[in-house]
């Protein structure tokens, strides 16, 4: 008798134990409802990214002792960012911006503020990219000569980041942002101020974004 009651309370534990499994599953699978709900409600837009300027400040390529060259950089670039969702934030919590010449980074990456981005909210950077004797490819050290030799010179200004979304008290995981902004130079024209080589910024552009 006393052994059939032991049972008995084992039984009862293990169904409790089940239960409450089960209640805990279904809390689950309803907080990741009415997440994918949300989601599929609001569906965040990627930040919009501007090039508004861009002024190089320096460009030496030098030849060394090895087979490639070295490229020393420096560029003063303007970069804009909005939030195009009426309901969706935007946290900013990575934002490491660099140059590229022909898809090879070419400068040093700054890292720029965190910051939140509300509901059409717009922020501006004004970062500076140096990257000192940066070892230059001889492929890619001969067509930046003939570029500068015609007046023309197209850079990557590139961005690499994390961000989250934000609606409401609800905050995302992290997301990888990258953006990717192409700037063109000239010598002849363009709207910036003169700089190194007589390079000057041509026009503002749109940025490539993927999140």
């Amino acid at each position: 008798m006393s052994k059939d009651c032991g049972n008995h309370g084992v039984d009862d534990v293990r169904q409790s134990c089940r239960r409450l499994l089960a209640i805990l599953f279904v809390l689950a699978l309803i907080v990741a409802f009415i997440t994918l709900v949300v989601y599929l409600v609001l569906r965040p837009t990627h930040p919009r990214f501007y090039l508004q300027d861009a002024t190089l400040r320096q460009l030496d390529l030098a030849n060394n002792s090895t087979a490639s060259g070295a490229l020393s950089t420096a560029l003063q670039v303007t970069i804009a960012s909005r939030n195009p969702n009426g309901r969706v934030g935007v946290y900013y919590d990575r934002l490491d911006v660099y140059a590229a010449y022909k898809y090879q980074q070419v400068t040093l990456a700054a890292s720029l503020p965190p910051v939140y981005q509300g509901h059409g909210d717009v922020d501006v950077w004004s970062p500076v990219l140096s990257g000192p004797s940066v070892p230059f490819a001889p492929y890619l050290a001969d067509a930046l000569s003939k570029d500068v030799a015609a007046g023309y010179l197209i850079l990557q200004v590139k961005i690499d980041g994390r961000v989250r979304w934000k609606v409401g008290s609800w905050i995302s995981g992290h997301y990888h942002l990258f953006v990717t902004c192409p700037a063109f130079l000239v010598t002849g024209g363009g709207n910036g101020v003169p700089g190194a080589n007589g390079f000057k910024f041509q026009t503002a552009t749109y940025c490539h974004v993927e999140v």
